[in-house]
């Protein structure tokens, strides 16, 4: 079958495939093309950036789970001039579909950074609403419907590009939080980020991570992820981008029936680099078994009872 059957359009961008490299996971894509072309997945959404480079937490910061990981990386970063100065042309010489995804602790932050992508060769920007507001107290912007309009509201007005943004699992009703993302101007919304998880050494009686608590990511959460998807899809009309835990060809092709136009592959590129590879393969097979012409054909595609 035709590698075109797999092309995607994700608010005006087209994509090869719906494959998308998760924020954190392929870092700017350095190593990952030592092993095959970035051209070869749909894009790539880069390391979490913010205004100055971070350093991020203290370690441990990264804890085995059974079927996932839990990190408090804490968005180690060279920062976004760097990025777009030393790592964005060789993106963009791979042929690559970049995404930069932006973090801040606040709401000026934010503005900041997507005025700095408007006039570079990103293609979308990704905006991470995970993070602590400090003038909040510390909440996530994105845990309430108010917060998430808001912030999406005044990033929007500063921001040229298709903005993407990706919210949290961690809220009483994803598909109200997705709601208000639209509302105010999101043209996709990727979703689940990680689930708050903490892990204890029974020995030392101390966290195993030395900021206590992380994000939990990897097979462990798929099943949330494809019922968040599910619920969003049913109510916004924009592309809905799933991620978490997703693992394979078949993790791939059920996120999608659940409503989500595009995937993105995480947690599995530490355990099997090739991981998009096989995927791509899977998927694409699956679209000729069944006769399909296109990948578009089965978003949303689940019967529910």
């Amino acid at each position: 079958m035709a590698v075109s059957s797999l092309q995607v359009n994700i608010a005006g961008v087209k994509l090869n495939n719906p494959l998308i490299l998760a924020s954190g996971t392929a870092g700017f894509g350095e190593e990952i093309s030592r092993f095959y072309p970035l051209e070869n997945v749909g894009a790539i959404a880069c390391k979490g950036t913010t205004l100055e480079p971070r350093d991020g937490n203290p370690p441990p910061r990264i804890a085995e789970t059974p079927s996932g990981i839990i990190n408090s990386v804490g968005l180690e970063n060279p920062g976004a001039d760097r990025f777009i100065n030393d790592y964005l042309p060789w993106l963009n010489m791979q042929k690559a579909v970049v995404i930069a995804n932006i973090a801040g602790s606040t709401q000026e932050d934010y503005c900041a950074l997507a005025e700095k992508f408007n006039d570079t060769a990103v293609d979308m920007v990704e905006m991470n609403i995970s993070c602590p507001n400090v003038k909040s107290g510390g909440l996530a912007f994105g845990t309430s419907c108010q917060s998430v309009a808001q912030i999406t509201r005044t990033v929007r007005s500063h921001c040229s590009k298709p903005l993407i943004v990706k919210l949290s699992p961690n809220v009483a009703d994803i598909a109200e939080i997705a709601i208000a993302a639209e509302s105010e101007g999101a043209d996709a919304l990727t979703l689940i980020n990680t689930i708050t998880a903490m892990k204890i050494d029974i020995q030392t009686r101390r966290p195993i991570l030395r900021n206590n608590i992380g994000g939990l990511s990897g097979p462990a959460i798929f099943p949330i992820a494809v019922r968040m998807v599910w619920q969003t899809a049913a109510k916004v009309k924009i592309p809905v981008i799933g991620a978490g835990g997703i693992s394979s060809w078949q993790d791939a092709v059920e996120i999608m029936l659940a409503g989500a136009a595009a995937f993105q592959i995480g947690t599995a590129n530490f355990t099997d680099i090739y991981t998009p590879r096989e995927v791509l393969k899977g998927l694409d097979e699956y679209l000729e078994a069944n006769r399909l012409k296109s990948v578009n054909e089965i978003v949303g595609g689940v019967r529910a009872w």
